[in-house]
């Protein structure tokens, strides 16, 4: 993704986030704010996308005997993975494979990853 500035930041952030699995339809006005933060902070976009990436991929691949997650009601949820990527960069390329593998990870539990038009969504 290439380096957006202003309401383009916020809007890649914002539109990254919606379209993941277990996510809101629409992006809070809360949201918006800690996008635009996330921008005046310098959080380049493709460490947001990284970490919205990787913490899905979290909640995605767990062991099966386990009880379902409850929906991510807020981009802050997030947060703590793009603080533990600051810290810890990913490496060079890993960005594209965190993008595979949630495309694999959809493709086998599209059941689990769906999105709905329940009124708890809006």
């Amino acid at each position: 993704m290439t380096p957006a500035n202003g309401p383009a930041y916020t809007a890649a952030v914002l539109m990254l986030y919606i379209d993941l699995p277990d996510t809101p339809l629409r992006p809070s006005a809360q949201d918006h704010c800690l996008a635009r933060r996330f921008q005046e902070q310098g959080i380049p976009v493709s460490l947001v996308e990284s970490a919205l990436l990787l913490a899905t991929l979290r909640r995605l691949i767990r062991p099966a005997g386990l009880p379902p997650l409850p929906p991510i009601r807020s981009l802050a949820y997030f947060q703590p993975v793009i603080d533990e990527l600051q810290q810890q960069p990913l490496p060079e390329g890993y960005l594209d494979y965190l993008r595979l593998k949630l495309q694999q990870a959809t493709k086998q539990a599209p059941n689990r990853v769906q999105k709905t038009t329940d009124s708890d969504d809006r």
